[in-house]
């Protein structure tokens, strides 16, 4: 018994399908029985040009040049316009129409235990997605992570501190009983093993709690609620709306978020991507974010300490991605110009979170990774900065002959020589810029003994710094040039040094520009 396979005809909005038949005549002239003349009706009205594009190949005529369907189009378009709907909307009709019948279908041949399985998904779509409530949930759910990660880091981290520099004592005690050279000692404890202990301590408990709850997230099913919840600003940016989900994965690594955005089909549109990627904090900048914040701002109010650190830090993601919106949008009316495309997202249920995946995920594919990726890159560089700090031209270190070079330029961006120079150095990996700040102080060309975020404050603040120097120092964090491994990214996604370039001239420009404008700012009202 042979089966038949029924064709089932979609059935569009009203005005739609009054459209569909004012155009589909003419249509069907241009094409005859090539293709189906309603499917062409459709994608005519929808604009999409890299399929008209491939069409004209197949019908061996270009749509797009007849006079006649022109007209047609424009006097189309003029009526749906007089019933509100725009190119937008008639794509969403169209779209909304198809996933309507398709749901049909798959009532018509699925059995269901329970037929209405999604109808709570979407009851709280309504709200996460929603207007006026969706942006609001989206601020409240990612503040609640920071105020977690940094409320629950601080005992951590002193504890893994204090643990690590008691090894450190038990080092230089075995290097005295094997009577090794004090330079050999200096390079191999002072140097780089300290400086190992402070990238550990610094950064692994706030990684721990803040990675497995962005996964938590991500695994719920809520990244793709952002991606919808932000499509609107990036289309009014004239970037493409995928570039939400982009920056979402830059969060975890600006490399991975450069990678992601193979997923934007327009070339136009990926490079707005890439370019913008870095205005979001990833992995290595948040320890930054969070300890400044944590030690400048929080400790300064009292009980409220942890609510007002979590508050600084977040104002600092949603600058980032307003700055995104504003850079975009600059690119796209310079040297990107274009329209924006627009894409379908569909969203995915919501999923009941798996722990065990999320622990082994965040942990062991997260935190380790870049815990591991900053410890390889620190090791070398606490050796460099321990041999500049001993190297004495004069009667200064080379490393205070390179800060003092850059101070004068740092001073107009509300910093210091050494900050920019911990900047600069830290190329190869953000992750290591906090530590090389902190050997860059030293005394004698090692780190000081901190066995807590009050002492690291207590050796900033005899350095010179101030709530100014803080927040100029996080906004820099924030913007500047990406790390070294997403430069050979894009440039590696690109085919192009000239991106790669722009990549790094965009953010760092833009960090400048912000930092003078907010530390004169400062000065000029008295504020400091």
């Amino acid at each position: 018994m042979k089966s038949k396979s029924i064709l089932k005809r979609i059935n569009y909005d009203g005005v739609l399908e009054k459209a569909i038949k004012e155009i589909q005549p003419l249509i069907d002239n241009l094409v005859g029985k090539k293709m189906n003349s309603r499917w062409v009706s459709l994608r005519i009205m929808d604009g999409d040009s890299k399929l008209l594009e491939s069409m004209k190949d197949y019908i061996s005529f270009d749509l797009s040049k007849n006079e006649l369907l022109r007209k047609k189009l424009e006097t189309l378009f003029t009526n749906l316009k007089k019933e509100n709907i725009e190119l937008e909307k008639l794509r969403d009709c169209i779209v909304a129409s198809i996933v309507k019948t398709a749901e049909n279908i798959s009532e018509e041949v699925v059995i269901f235990e329970n037929k209405n399985h999604n109808l709570l998904d979407h009851k709280i779509d309504r709200i996460l997605t929603s207007r006026i409530f969706g942006i609001p949930i989206m601020i409240g759910l990612l503040g609640l992570v920071f105020w977690i990660t940094i409320e629950g880091a601080n005992l951590p981290s002193d504890i893994l501190a204090n643990g690590l520099f008691w090894i450190e004592g038990k080092l230089s005690n075995l290097f005295k009983l094997m009577k090794a050279p004090n330079w050999f000692h200096d390079i191999l404890v002072l140097g780089i093993y300290r400086t190992l202990a402070w990238v550990v301590s610094v950064m692994l408990p706030p990684m721990a709690i803040f990675f497995p709850l962005f996964t938590l997230l991500e695994d719920l099913g809520y990244l793709p609620r952002v991606a919808f919840n932000l499509d609107y600003y990036f289309k009014k940016a004239g970037a493409h709306g995928k570039q939400a989900l982009t920056m979402c994965m830059g969060f975890g690594c600006n490399a991975a978020g450069v990678i992601s955005c193979r997923i934007i089909d327009s070339s136009r549109e990926r490079l707005i991507a890439i370019i913008t990627n870095n205005f979001v904090p990833c992995n290595g900048r948040f320890p930054i974010l969070i300890a400044l914040a944590t030690i400048f701002i929080g400790s300064s109010t009292g009980a409220l300490s942890s609510l007002t650190a979590t508050l600084s830090v977040l104002i600092a993601i949603l600058l980032g991605v307003i700055i995104t919106l504003f850079v975009s949008k600059l690119l796209s009316k310079t040297i990107l110009k274009g329209l924006p495309s627009s894409f379908t997202l569909e969203l995915p249920p919501y999923r009941k979170p798996q722990v065990g995946k999320i622990i082994v995920r965040s942990i062991f594919d997260r935190t380790l990774f870049v815990l591991s990726r900053a410890v390889i890159v620190a090791a070398p560089a606490g050796l460099i900065i321990w041999v500049m700090a001993n190297i004495i031209i004069g009667n200064a270190s080379l490393l205070t002959h390179c800060a003092q070079f850059l101070n004068p330029f740092a001073q107009l961006l509300g910093m210091d020589g050494y900050i920019l120079m911990a900047f600069i150095l830290g190329l190869p990996a953000n992750e290591i810029v906090i530590p090389i700040l902190i050997m860059s102080y030293m005394s004698k060309g090692s780190m000081l003994d901190l066995d807590s975020l009050t002492e690291m404050k207590q050796l900033l603040v005899s350095n010179g710094w101030n709530w100014l120097t803080a927040i100029c120092t996080m906004l820099f964090a924030l913007n500047h040039w990406p790390c070294g491994t997403t430069l050979l990214t894009i440039r590696k996604e690109t085919q192009s040094w000239k991106w790669a370039w722009v990549s790094f001239l965009v953010p760092t420009i833009t960090g400048i520009v912000i930092c003078f404008l907010v530390a004169q700012g400062a000065r000029l009202f008295g504020l400091i």
